[in-house]
Order: structure tokens, then C-alpha cells, then sequence
């Protein structure tokens, strides 16, 4: 466990500033705050605030917030103690871990074998890229990058980790022993094979340009190889292990302990920046189509690693971009993948968008042989995945005369609109019962269908639209006794300065508090420290942690968000605000006595006592106390 003054430490010196504007470059100063593009959703219309003296972000469009190590973990996709890790290296602050007498639990163990097996990984890949520049016969790797404009030395080759698995039998296995590593383990990892007769292991990879599959944290996971031109004698097999068949194109990793196919996403890692800056991503179908668009600048590109785009790629892409553009070939296949990619994008409510490619071409081709900024025109043109799927439908080969038909291709229509999520949506798509019904000529061949289809398209617009509640139920309604305002705005001034818990004057006013307002400023209380500086900050972090929503929502947005620019502001207010609280209370003490007196009217020692307690009322509002 990483002690709690290496986590103080790492909040005291990481300027969340600097770390969120490597995801949102348009940030812009806003008196005490930054506001900027959210990175967590779409919008055109800054909502996202960085206040640099809390150390507390928040957007006030999706409602994420928090201090800089949340951000790192959301943008990165690390846990807590990873993101200290990171933060703490980039300030040069040496990791103290507190270590108690205990043995190390399972999930520590665990742990360790995880990272244990994280390092193979990284041990292989820099074995496979170590014989792409050195192995004899390595031309054979070399031929296919050059086919795709590429060489062994360029950036993109080096920055997606790409090698050259030899055609040896056990140049991998061998490597791996001499390092004190295990066959068993590399048969784990998916590197080697056990043979079929006799003893000992083979490589699973052999003579192919290899892929590294790196996750989200910039570890590899995975291989994928692709077969390249064959060699003399490749045919032949060690005993026992078959006769020769053409190999695969590609051979990716099995299922591991640290690799799950369909939840990764090749070039994820080298995109990472580039999608969020550009508030992008382009999905493509192969390995190369990914390296090729990312050597010529078209960053922002990721692949699905030779699955249909899976439910968890599209959740691990939603963390950074909500506008996907699919870039497939301009095949039955193509087409095929894209409507697979339809429905995990809206399940987690990915705006998604196809970009047509020429028949029989790929991105690789198309970029290599049209430019970049062909590309980018084509992308340019790309339209909505709801629009293509329509489109395809009612492009696809069917008998125009067959009423049964027609009937089947308004169906499939009507499902694809009845699927949408969004009732906005689907009100703009009523607009498809006239395109549809001129595409099957329904106005000619049946003149009634016209008036049909359209009150169909209008059901299925309506389907599925759950009723929520009304804007003014799902408010927090503010309570509704008298000081209300007032204490909120004690609390809200006290959140935009915590250091003024310590003025004499502000703990006269902190017994006027009650309720919620009470309970915000005593966990603010609690969490005023002293940092590095010899200043009074208040641990947001810790502090929110002790926040129930929608407390925590409120507290969030006015630690990122503040309304006083100055100290000198926000003691103001609470000057003014406890003159008000204090005149309340009397008009509040007054109002029950008199009820008192009108109940105690002829007990003449009772209206004595509360005549005397009026006195003392009328002396306190003279006196403003």
C-alpha cells in the first residue's frame, strides 16, 4: 500500500492543470477557473471546469469531477495506487509504501504474478523487434513493410512495437529459458506450444512480421503475426507434428491470464492523445490499416484485432472519444462489420458514422496510393450508421415486384429506427417513410401504403421512449425553512476559501449553521491540512469522498467552479450572510413567544418571564447580534 503522505505529496505538487490539458488543449482561463471541451462526452458548448487552488475538476454536462488522480484514472484507465505511481514518477517523488507484519494476501500475490507475466510479455516483444533488425533472414519482414512504405527504423514500426519472429522452431523458447524464464509460463502467455510427441516446446509464432498488442496502460498483452512469403523447406515439421498446409495470414495470441479477446484495442495506446485532442476516433479493420494511417499522420486510428467491434471496445473507447467514424473496406465484408458495429455503439451511446471506401480497396491502399488528404476528405463525407444501415437495406439486390419483399424491407427498416435510444432521433427519421416509399415505389404499386407506412415509421418513433421525470422532480429541491439561502451561501464561500475556517470571525458563524450545511463544513473541518507551503488547503479528495450524492455533486462543482474571485469577496458574504441568519433566528424566537404569550394569556407569572425574554429580543435586534 502506497503511504498516505506519498498520496498528500502527489496531490500537493501535481498541477492538474498541466495534467489535463494533455487530454483538453482548450482550456482557457475563466477568472480563478479553467473551462474547457469536456473529455468524458461530446459537446460544442465548454461545460468543463478546472479550478487550479482545489486541485478539483468537474463538468457540469455529464457530472464527472474529481482531483487529478481520478482524472488519470479515467483518462488512462489505471487504478488509484497505478495513477499515484504515474503522477508520483513525473514529479521525481520516491513511492513509500506502508508495509504491515502480515503476510502478503492472495490479491497481492495475484498482483505480482499479473506484472510477472506483464514483463514476459515485454521481454518477447523486445526479442521479436531485436531480430527484425538483426536476424539473418529477416528481409522476408523487411519485404512486407516496404510493400507498405514502411522500413524497420520508422516511427510508426517502432512506436506499435513490430518484429520479426524467425522461422526457427525454438529461437523464442530458447531466449526465454536462458532468462530464467519458465516454459510453462510462456505456454501461459500463448508464446510457445508443448510437442505433440517427445518432450519440450515450440515457438506458437514462426516466421511472420509480429504485431504487439499493447492495452490501455501501454503493456503488451498479446501477439499478432502475420504469414509472410514462404521460405525453402518451410513445409517441413518436426516429428509427430503434421503434414504442411499454408499457414493462416494471421495467427493472434489464445485467451490468457492478461489477455481476453474482444477487449482490447489494437493501437489504442499510440491513439490515446490523439483521439481526445481531436475528439475522434476512426475504427478500421486491420492491423496494417492502422499502422499505415498512423505513418501518414492519421493518428487518431485504432482496429478491433480481428473480431467483429465488440461491446468492450466500444466501452474502452467511449472513455475517450463519444464520435466514432468506421472505416471499413468497401466489400460484403466491409458492410457486414458495419452493421455488427451498430449496435455496441449505441448501447454505450457512441455517436458512429460510416466512411464508404472503393470496392476492393482498404484504408492501407487507399492512403498509400491517394494521400492524406483524400483520406480526410472521405471522411469528411461519412455519414450516420442508422443512414448507411437504411440505405444498405434498401440497396441490397431484392424482387421489386414481390410485395412480400417490400413488406420485408420496410420491416427491417422500422427495427433499425425502433432500436434507436434517442427519441430525438428518431423524431428527425419520420422523414425516411417518404424516402422509403419512393425507393420501393410504393406510391405507384400500392397508393394506401404511403399513408401506412407512415403511421408505422410515427409507432416506431414513439417506441421505447420511457417516460423520466420531470426537470423540476429530478432537482435537488433546496430546503424550504427559513436561512436556507443563507447557509448555503456560507457554505458555498467557505468551499471557494477553505482557509477561512481558520478566522476567528467565521467560527462565530458556524453554530448558525444546521442540517446539510452543518455536516459540509464539519467534514471540511476535518479534512484542513497543512501542505508543503505552510498553507491551509482543504484534501478535496478526501473530503468528496465523504459526500453522498447529490452533496458530493454540489461540493465538486463548486471546488472546480468558484464564484468569489478574492478572499476578501467571500468573507463578505459571509459577513452578510450571518447578519441576515442572526436576524432570522430573532424573527424566529420572536414569532414563538408571541404564540407562547397568546397560550399563557391570565397566568400572570408566565407573561411576566416571557415579557422580560421580549425585551431581551428587542435588544438584540437593536444590537444586530
Amino acid at each position: 500500500m502506497i503511504s498516505k503522505d506519498t498520496i498528500a505529496l502527489v496531490r500537493d505538487r501535481t498541477d492538474i492543470v498541466a495534467v489535463v490539458r494533455e487530454s483538453v488543449p482548450s482550456l482557457k482561463k475563466a477568472g480563478r477557473r479553467l473551462v474547457g471541451l469536456c473529455p468524458f462526452h461530446k459537446e460544442k458548448t465548454p461545460s468543463f471546469s478546472v479550478n487550479p487552488d482545489s486541485g478539483v475538476y468537474h463538468c457540469f454536462g455529464c457530472g464527472e469531477g474529481g482531483d487529478a488522480i481520478k482524472f488519470v484514472m479515467k483518462t488512462e484507465g489505471y487504478t488509484f495506487h497505478e495513477a499515484v505511481r504515474a503522477l508520483a514518477e513525473s514529479h521525481g517523488i520516491p513511492i513509500e509504501e506502508e508495509r504491515s507484519g502480515a503476510p502478503p494476501s492472495d490479491a497481492e500475490r495475484h498482483k505480482k504474478e499479473r506484472e510477472a507475466l506483464y514483463g514476459v510479455m515485454s521481454i518477447a516483444a523486445g526479442w521479436y523487434e531485436e531480430q527484425l533488425q538483426k536476424h539473418p533472414q529477416r528481409q522476408y519482414a523487411v519485404d512486407e513493410l516496404a510493400r507498405r512504405g514502411l522500413d524497420p527504423s520508422h516511427e510508426a514500426v517502432r512506436a506499435f512495437r513490430i518484429g520479426y519472429a524467425p522461422p526457427g522452431w525454438d529461437g523464442l523458447a530458447s531466449f526465454l529459458k536462458k532468462q530464467g524464464i519458465s516454459p510453462a509460463v510462456a505456454e501461459s502467455l500463448g508464446l510457445v506450444a508443448p510437442r505433440s510427441s517427445g518432450s519440450g516446446y515450440y515457438d506458437r509464432f514462426r516466421h511472420r512480421l509480429m504485431f504487439s498488442v499493447i492495452d490501455a496502460r501501454g503493456r503488451v498483452v498479446a501477439f499478432s503475426g502475420r504469414a509472410l512469403a514462404p521460405l525453402p523447406g518451410d513445409e517441413e515439421r518436426p516429428p509427430g507434428e503434421g503434414q504442411y498446409n499454408k499457414p493462416p495470414k494471421y495467427i493472434n495470441s489464445p485467451e490468457t491470464p492478461i489477455y481476453v479477446k474482444g477487449t482490447n484495442l489494437f493501437g489504442l495506446w499510440q491513439a490515446r492523445n490523439a483521439i481526445r485532442q481531436t475528439e475522434h476516433a476512426i475504427l478500421v479493420e486491420g492491423n496494417f490499416d492502422v499502422v499505415s494511417l498512423h505513418a501518414r499522420g492519421v493518428d487518431n486510428v485504432v482496429g478491433p484485432l480481428g473480431t467483429a467491434f465488440t461491446l468492450d471496445q466500444a466501452r474502452l473507447l467511449r472513455r475517450s472519444t463519444v464520435d466514432l467514424t468506421l472505416l471499413f473496406d468497401g466489400d460484403a465484408a466491409g458492410r457486414k462489420a458495419a452493421r455488427a458495429a451498430a449496435q455496441p455503439c449505441e448501447e454505450v451511446g457512441l455517436d458512429a458514422r460510416v466512411a464508404i471506401l472503393p470496392d476492393k480497396t482498404d484504408p492501407d491502399d487507399f492512403v498509400r496510393t491517394r494521400g492524406e488528404a483524400a483520406l480526410k476528405h472521405l471522411l469528411g463525407q461519412a455519414r450516420g450508421i442508422l443512414e448507411y444501415l437504411i440505405d444498405s437495406e434498401l440497396d441490397e439486390s431484392f424482387n421489386a415486384a414481390d410485395s412480400l419483399e417490400k413488406a420485408a424491407r420496410v420491416e427491417l427498416v422500422l427495427g433499425l429506427i425502433a432500436k434507436q435510444k434517442d427519441p430525438m432521433r428518431r423524431e428527425l427519421l419520420e422523414s425516411y417513410a417518404d424516402q422509403v416509399a419512393g425507393r420501393l415505389d410504393l406510391v405507384r404499386s400500392a397508393p394506401n401504403a404511403l399513408a401506412t407506412l407512415k403511421r408505422r415509421f410515427v409507432g416506431a418513433r414513439n417506441a421505447r421512449v420511457v417516460a423520466g421525470p420531470r426537470p423540476s422532480e429530478a432537482r435537488v429541491k433546496p430546503p424550504s425553512r427559513l436561512g436556507g439561502e443563507e447557509r448555503r451561501a456560507i457554505v458555498e464561500a467557505l468551499l471557494d476559501f477553505p482557509a477561512l475556517l481558520d478566522d476567528s470571525e467565521t467560527q462565530e458563524v458556524l453554530p448558525l449553521l444546521e442540517g446539510e450545511s452543518a455536516r459540509i463544513v464539519a467534514a471540511m473541518t476535518r479534512y484542513l491540512r497543512t501542505n508543503e507551503r505552510g498553507e491551509k488547503v482543504l484534501d478535496s479528495a478526501e473530503f468528496l469522498a465523504q459526500m453522498p450524492e447529490p452533496i458530493h455533486s454540489f461540493a465538486s462543482a463548486r471546488l472546480a467552479a468558484p464564484s468569489h474571485e478574492t478572499i476578501g469577496e467571500a468573507r463578505e458574504t459571509l459577513t452578510n450572510a450571518q447578519k441576515r441568519l442572526r436576524e432570522i433566528n430573532v424573527a424566529r424566537e420572536a414569532s414563538e413567544l408571541a404564540r407562547e404569550q397568546q397560550k399563557v394569556a391570565g397566568d400572570w407569572e408566565s407573561e411576566v418571564v416571557l415579557l422580560q425574554q421580549a425585551k431581551e429580543l428587542v435588544s438584540k435586534r437593536l444590537k444586530g447580534t
